[in-house]
């Protein structure tokens, strides 16, 4: 009898969970071809229909889904049998696969990485940064074993532990009027041009929803594709914008021509988590490395509970 392998089992629970032949070949780290190759492949194995693709899309058939349940579950099984192997019950050590999205990556990867290798010389870690769906379809599908992510994101399958708050500040031209204001509040923002991240990136949308702004009211939308090339552009004179004090006070390039403000009243504009799947064998240690960082960023951006 021949047998499905594990990676045509990892192709069909990541089909199943993202619904789209890109976005689980993404999760999956191959190509389009290659995953659909793959499914056809199990599906000329089994002898049966296992995905029905659509224009916008795939949908399990009953068979496909009754498959990738039993297939999740050994997948399981063969992680937690290589981390147990290659670990030998010891913590941080062997293989570990770390995202984080754009807005998180560089103000907590690197001081992260640099210290926990010191601290666990056997620990290799693989590093992505992505945005947060994709983070997510790939702790699915379990190329990931955590991520570090913005708060509040609900996803099925997926546990997360918040870790701090992070306060939003006021980005504006040095020489711009509310660079000299005192009191700022949200409401002092309503009538400027509002620079902000483009869409897709979460942060824009709690920039949004916390100054109760609306994207294109009254206003210019210039949109930029990093927090860095935000900073810029307030430095050009274009408008304002709202920073994370993550980014701040940890490495994010602020020169002469911005000033940088908080509100009378702090925004806490998103808590920064981390992000594992449920029942993954490295749960304990994706729950440790939130520890470890928040216990790193305290005393600037602790969460106050």
């Amino acid at each position: 009898m021949i047998l499905p392998t594990l990676r045509q089992l990892q192709f069909l629970v990541a089909l199943g969970e993202t619904g789209s032949f890109s976005r689980a070949a993404e999760a999956c780290h191959v190509t389009q071809p290659t995953l659909s190759a793959g499914i056809k492949e199990l599906e000329d194995l089994l002898g049966v229909s296992l995905a029905e693709r659509e224009s916008r899309g795939a949908t399990l058939t009953h068979a496909g889904e009754i498959a990738a349940a039993r297939a999740s579950a050994l997948l399981g099984d063969a992680h937690a049998l290589v981390q147990s192997v290659t670990t030998a019950g010891a913590v941080f050590s062997g293989p570990f696969h770390l995202g984080a999205i754009p807005t998180i990556a560089p103000f907590v990867l690197p001081q992260t990485v640099s210290l926990l290798t010191k601290r666990y010389p056997d620990l290799k870690l693989y590093l992505t940064e992505d945005r947060t769906n994709r983070l997510v379809d790939q702790l699915k599908a379990r190329t990931l074993d955590a991520a570090f992510i913005a708060l509040p994101w609900d996803a099925p399958g997926i546990e997360t532990m918040a870790l701090f708050d992070d306060e939003f500040l006021l980005a504006a031209p040095s020489g711009h009027p509310l660079a000299r204001k005192n009191g700022l509040s949200p409401e002092d923002l309503e009538d400027e041009d509002l620079l902000l991240l483009e869409d897709g990136h979460c942060l824009r949308e709690h920039a949004l929803s916390l100054c109760r702004l609306k994207a294109g009211a009254g206003r210019e939308q210039v949109a930029a594709t990093s927090l860095g090339t935000l900073v810029n552009m307030v430095a050009g004179g274009l408008g304002v914008s709202l920073i994370p004090r993550l980014a701040a006070d940890n490495g994010l390039a602020l020169g002469p021509d911005v000033a940088i403000r908080s509100f009378v009243t702090p925004i806490v504009g998103r808590q920064v988590g981390i992000a594992w799947k449920a029942g993954s064998p490295r749960a304990a240690e994706a729950r440790q490395l939130g520890e470890f960082v928040r216990d790193q960023l305290k005393p600037r951006t602790a969460l106050h509970t």
